[in-house]
């Protein structure tokens, strides 16, 4: 028993041992699982942060990416806009009150009267379609709807041509007052006014307009006015614009001809502007809505705001209706450019002569006007503001269309002050040319030099076509070209506005270019060289009258309105000429061969500017005009003569660009520093910014023929007003030396020992002094720079200096009797030419006034007498 209840003891014990095991083991277990399972929330919990912060983190990223693409599209969007209700609202219809002036076009555009209140700060301009589309409903504040309608009324005067809107009021509570500011018109039947209980009349009297109008439309089958104009490029009606200021209800007969009205009379150019009647929403029309102050609704606009423009100005308003009265009072509107073009452009031989219509005859038969052997040159007048120059572009764009620049040539040259001829030749803006023009000077006023280029260029080429025509044993161009199809001979034609200016001054100039005239004048005629004279004083005119020579070969006479003296002495035609009108006459201003013809508006840019790219795109070649501007500063860099040049193994001697020559081609002065006597340059006057570029040119266009280490230079500068410039220079120049009053005596002791050696120099040394004229050191600075003058050229060793004035010149070779021998070139700015007379050779002064950027030029081994020149701008 006892043994039984030990092992009954030791199995409970070996049970308890085994379950306590057991339950060890599960608690393990429980625990194990316990602590995996609160580090698998652990790390689902750390997985689900991370997946919250990344979808929220794309979430972010996509809205921002979503606010940042719908920002670039409401600013492309904003942008298309913009540039769509420019291109809809051009000029006069777009354009805002303080930039504002009357800009007829050729189409009707739509009307600005505010802009869109978008969120995008790009200013689109809010448009309401009128002339040839539809109507305008007027409706809310009253006051701030008269400015609107004042502005649609301006804006539609303003981009149609004088005439081209007609308005009709009625206004029956202010009894015309909401249209007083557009008064003026009324004299000239541009503005009517229909009085108090003439509503329905007016109305019968509009529908009347649009049935006559629809019956012309449909006879010639078009479907609207609008698309009549674009077929024939005219419009034979004028815009109606029917305003009705009023309240109150309208009768059954009255809604009924308004309704129909509405629906027809967009069509016919009959239009209604409408305030204060009851309208219902129509197909056509625009509803604007103005609240109080600025703010109004468009029906076109949908939930946009819109900020109303302020109304236009008293002072625009009154100016442009004063304009528009006194051009309707002239009369009809000229014709376009187009009417004088060929339907095929370059198809005529200029052979036998040069034939273009300058025009329209009151008949409207078109008007040839010919310059050949008989008549050969034409001579034109009209006060300033009669289309002097409108006519000559006509005439221009009349030959240019029909002749190819193998048949034809023009060299233009405009004496007054202004660029009207600048648009055939390549600017800023407009990169293309009239093909046929290959020079055009402007602004050269002060340049007479340059209309004496021409007319020696253009004896030249006569000189050139009288040549080969006595090679071939011919007598005029008609049979030249016909001997010798191969040759470049197309006819000429040279035209100088504001000639006089050439045969002013009782000088050497004029007497010169009087001889060359007459010449050209006579000879001409037989070589296809043709002058146009114009002029819009009749002082001018009478320039003429006193050389009957040469006036008697301009037997083609053109007198603009009221113009003088440019007819035979009994012919008044042109006295009671409109505008837009001449007299163009082919028998020296006899009263029998008057023709009177109504030129077309050439002056237009838009419309030039389509044949000027027309004919651009078929140019033969790519060589632009030669460009003349006096009142530009020639660019160093741009001098064709100065690409040109390139260091050399072998150079001759080098060459000192000075300026650019008054000349028809573009072509640098210049010196040659030989190694002979007198190969110095003097630049003389007290302009020190232009000395400055003269010598400034001459190191540059040296340094331009040397390679580095080729040759040596020394800027010695004695002016402190000069320091900026000749530093600047040092700078750019290889191997310079830099010389001031506390150092000077080093650089002339060294050139003066050069100039004295036996042997030259193994490169050349060019020695420029700023202000040679204040050299420190008394007596021997002096001394030593009139050796380096003498003797220095032919040891290569050469001085470019800068003396303040032409005695202090004379004073540094060595006083009044000594010869100026060393100076073999100079450039002379203000300095008078009775001043220049000791450099000069012979007895003779120069005929020289000074005037700002220009320059005397002279060198003693090439020139027979000094030419102007035109200092480079070097910065």
């Amino acid at each position: 028993m006892p043994d039984s209840t030990s092992q009954q003891v030791m199995d409970i014990r070996a049970g308890l041992s085994h379950a306590l095991g057991a339950a060890s083991t599960a608690l393990d277990a429980a625990r194990a699982g316990y602590t995996r399972a609160v580090d698998r929330l652990r790390r689902v919990t750390e997985a689900a942060e991370a997946r919250r912060h990344k979808v929220a983190a794309a979430r972010d990223t996509r809205l921002a990416e979503i606010d940042q693409q719908h920002k670039t599209d409401l600013a492309a969007y904003a942008e298309a806009a913009a540039a769509a209700a420019d291109r809809a609202a051009p000029g006069a219809a777009g354009d805002p009150w303080d930039d504002w002036q009357p800009t007829p076009l050729d189409r009707a555009a739509e009307l600005r009267i505010g802009r869109l209140l978008l969120p995008h700060p790009e200013d689109v301009p809010a448009l309401v379609p009128l002339l040839d589309r539809g109507h305008v409903v007027v409706r809310g504040d009253r006051a701030a709807g008269d400015e609107v309608v004042a502005g649609l009324l301006l804006r539609a005067l303003g981009t149609a041509p004088p005439g081209g809107v007609q308005i009709i009021g009625y206004d029956p509570e202010h009894l015309g007052g909401g249209l007083a500011r557009f008064a003026s018109l009324a004299p000239v039947n541009v503005l009517t006014f229909v009085g108090p209980g003439g509503l329905g009349s007016l109305l019968d009297d509009l529908t009347g307009q649009v049935r006559r109008i629809n019956e012309t439309v449909l006879a010639g089958e078009y479907t609207s006015l609008r698309e009549l104009n674009v077929a024939t490029h005219r419009r034979p009606e004028p815009w109606r614009i029917a305003v009705l200021l009023g309240a109150g209800d309208l009768s059954r007969a009255e809604q009924a001809q308004l309704q129909r009205l509405l629906r027809t009379g967009a069509a016919c150019g009959v239009h209604l502007v409408i305030q204060g009647l009851p309208v219902p929403a129509t197909e056509g029309v625009e509803f604007i809505t103005a609240a109080p102050g600025d703010r109004a609704h468009m029906s076109s606009a949908g939930a946009l705001p819109v900020r109303l423009d302020g109304g236009p100005p008293q002072p625009v308003v009154a100016a442009t209706c004063r304009r528009i009265a006194e051009a309707v009072a002239a009369g009809p509107a000229p014709v376009a450019l187009d009417s004088l073009l060929p339907q095929v452009e370059w198809q005529e031989n200029s052979a036998a002569g040069l034939t273009a219509p300058l025009g329209d005859s009151p008949l409207g038969v078109p008007v040839p006007v010919t310059l050949s052997d008989y008549p050969p040159h034409a001579l034109i007048a009209g006060p300033s503001g009669t289309g002097k120059t409108n006519l000559i572009y006509a005439w221009m764009g009349a030959l240019a269309a029909r002749y190819s620049p193998a048949e034809l040539a023009f060299y233009l040259l405009d004496f007054k002050e202004g660029v009207s001829f600048a648009r055939f030749a390549p600017g800023r803006r407009d990169q293309t040319w009239l093909p046929h023009v290959r020079l055009v000077g402007v602004n050269v006023n002060t340049d007479r030099e340059f209309g004496l280029a021409l007319l020696r260029f253009l004896g030249e080429e006569l000189r050139r076509r009288a040549d080969a025509a006595k090679r071939y044993e011919v007598t005029n161009l008609a049979e030249l070209r016909a001997e010798d199809p191969e040759g470049s001979w197309p006819r000429i034609v040279a035209v100088i506005d504001e000639f006089q200016v050439l045969l002013s001054g009782r000088d050497a100039v004029e007497k010169e270019a009087v001889d060359l005239l007459e010449d050209l004048a006579r000879r001409g005629r037989s070589q296809g060289i043709h002058m146009i004279l114009a002029s819009q004083d009749v002082s001018g005119i009478e320039a003429l009258w006193g050389r009957p020579a040469l006036v008697a070969q301009f037997s083609l006479r053109i007198a603009l309105p009221r113009a003088r003296r440019v007819l035979a002495e009994q012919n008044t035609a042109a006295e009671s000429l409109p505008r837009y009108h001449a007299v163009v006459n082919a028998d020296s201003g006899a009263v029998e061969a008057n023709r009177v013809v109504r030129v077309p508006a050439a002056g237009d840019r838009e419309r030039w500017n389509a044949l000027q790219h027309r004919l651009w795109r078929r140019r033969p070649d790519d060589q632009p005009p030669r460009l003349f501007d006096g009142d530009v500063v020639p660019r160093l860099a741009d001098s064709p003569d100065f690409r040109r040049l390139a260091p050399a193994e072998q150079m001759p001697a080098p060459v000192v660009l000075l300026g650019e020559t008054i000349d028809v081609e573009a072509r640098s002065a210049r010196t040659v520093l030989r190694r002979a006597p007198g190969r110095n340059l003097a630049v003389l006057g007290t302009r020190t910014e232009e000395a400055c570029a003269v010598l400034a040119t001459a190191a540059l266009s040296l340094a331009a023929q040397f390679p580095p280490e080729g040759a040596r230079y020394s800027i010695l500068c004695l002016d402190p007003d000069a320091r900026p410039a000749a530093a600047a220079l040092c700078a750019q120049l290889p191997d310079c030396g830099w010389y001031e009053h506390d150092n000077a005596d080093w650089v002339l002791e060294d050139a003066a020992a050069e100039s004295e050696a036996s042997w030259p120099a193994d490169r050349p040394h060019f020695l420029l002094i700023y202000a040679a004229d204040g050299l420190p050191g008394g007596k021997s600075a002096a001394d030593q720079l009139r050796t380096i003058l003498r003797q220095g050229p032919e040891r290569r060793i050469h001085v470019l200096g800068w003396w303040r004035g032409a005695a202090l010149l004379r004073e540094a070779l060595g006083g009044p009797a000594s010869r100026t021998d060393p100076i073999g070139s100079w450039v002379a700015l203000d300095v008078h030419g009775s001043e220049l007379a000791p450099f000069y050779p012979g007895t003779n002064t120069p005929t020289w006034y000074p005037r700002p950027w220009r320059a005397l030029h002279f060198d003693r081994s090439v020139h027979r007498g000094a030419a102007v020149i035109i200092p480079y701008g070097v910065t």
